[in-house]
């Protein structure tokens, strides 16, 4: 009797041009998404594996949502994705349409075109450094992105947290004791 090879994705490849244009911090992004690409099985980074990421590392990202709540919602619906909700879009290219087909290996266009805008986006406030919220608001920009899709079965109004990204960063509040 023969057993079934499993099968294997091929390595997600780095994409030097844009990732040569990325702080430390956005760089541990990336790297945690390309993990969470090659164990999803997916031959490219996509949008959902970005927010995936940044939802894992970074407080000002979870901070841009309405509460934790909210927030363990999209995680949960992230982690479902990571064990079988993605895989009617493994093996399929992530291409919202919403720009012109962008192309880097290992990466899907609307991956692309979020990382784009991210940069513009900090470009746009004078700033050299990414953030992460900077990313989150070229995610939410796209409707047709993946990303977008699990918010909205997490139940997040992906317009109302574009709004929020908007107006900055969230305020600290200060305790009064």
């Amino acid at each position: 009797m023969h057993l079934p090879i499993p099968r294997v994705p091929a390595p997600v490849p780095a994409a030097p041009d844009l990732e040569a244009r990325l702080t430390d911090e956005m760089a541990s992004v990336v790297a945690g998404a390309r993990r969470r690409a090659l164990r999803d099985g997916d031959r490219q980074i996509d949008t959902a594996h970005l927010l995936h990421s940044l939802m894992e590392t970074d407080p000002e990202v979870r901070a841009a949502f309405d509460g934790a709540p909210q927030v363990a919602r999209v995680l949960g619906y992230l982690v479902q994705r990571s064990i079988g909700y993605g895989l009617r879009w493994q093996g399929s290219v992530e291409d919202s349409g919403a720009l012109p087909l962008l192309t880097q290996p290992g990466w899907s266009p609307a991956a692309v075109t979020a990382m784009e805008a991210a940069l513009s986006r900090a470009g746009a406030r004078g700033e050299i450094r990414v953030g992460g919220t900077d990313l989150l608001a070229a995610l939410v920009a796209d409707p047709e992105c993946r990303a977008v899709e699990v918010l909205d079965h997490a139940g997040v109004d992906a317009g109302e947290l574009a709004a929020r990204l908007a107006q900055g960063p969230p305020s600290r509040q200060v305790s009064q004791g």
